[in-house]
């Protein structure tokens, strides 16, 4: 081992990487513990877990290269993402995991009370809150629950070739809305939503997935500012907000 570097690091979690080894420190024990069993039950590849303490949890790296990165070029090939959409569909078609998942009128007065802030704090455009909330009321309808992954943005998906060879980070898991998971995969990415969706095998809404695209970047610029990071940074979430002019 020549170094141990951070990956990433807030005032919630931190996960660090010595060698193939992966150290993830939670502040909320329920996240790992959600994280532990989600990854034993998901029917897809996941990080082995070495070894586990309060508050700590040692995972294997997996093999290959993440699918991309939020506001970089994927250069992974149409297959891969096609590869990441017949995973999903594994996933949704799996048993729903014991734990429940948001309830979507504490979610739509969330959206609410996000949109205000950031008109009422400057942050964001009037124009622009109002279009994107409009466009989000879409998404919130009364959904099938499937077993969802919960933050499967395109880091999250490792492929080797045309490949996955792994999901992590799944301490977001639960009960949710499949095209949720979708929409967190191809945000910033809308270039591969066909090849996504054609994986998947299974009619969508692609006017859900757009709300959700809308719905979860509204919700995610307080806390990635609150955090130390850049929502604004080129093809991340403002510049996904901005696309919906």
């Amino acid at each position: 081992m020549d170094e141990v570097k951070v990956v990433v690091a807030h005032s919630e979690r931190a996960t660090l990487r010595a060698a193939d080894v992966f150290l993830k420190v939670d502040a909320d024990q329920a996240r790992l513990d959600v994280e532990v069993e989600a990854m034993a039950l998901a029917p897809v590849p996941t990080p082995e877990v070495l070894w586990r303490k309060p508050s700590v949890l040692a995972l294997a790296a997996v093999p290959g290269r993440a699918l991309g990165r939020l506001g970089e070029p994927s250069t992974a090939s149409p297959a891969a993402w096609a590869a990441a959409g017949a995973a999903i569909r594994k996933l949704h078609e799996a048993p729903l995991p014991p734990w429940p998942g948001r309830d979507l009128d504490a979610l739509a007065a969330e959206l609410d009370g996000e949109c205000e802030w950031l008109v009422t704090n400057g942050v964001l455009p009037a124009e622009l809150v109002t279009r994107n909330r409009q466009i989000a009321d879409a998404a919130l309808r009364p959904w099938t629950p499937v077993f969802t992954h919960g933050d499967l943005q395109i880091a999250h998906v490792f492929v080797a070739g045309d490949e996955i060879t792994g999901i992590i980070d799944w301490s977001e898991a639960s009960r949710g809305d499949a095209l949720f998971d979708l929409a967190t995969l191809t945000l910033g990415h809308e270039e591969h939503l066909g090849d996504v969706v054609a994986g998947y095998g299974a009619d969508v809404d692609l006017d859900v997935i757009r709300a959700w695209w809308s719905l979860r970047s509204l919700l995610a610029v307080r806390w990635l500012v609150e955090h130390g990071f850049d929502p604004s940074a080129p093809g991340c979430e403002v510049d996904v907000l901005r696309s919906r002019l």
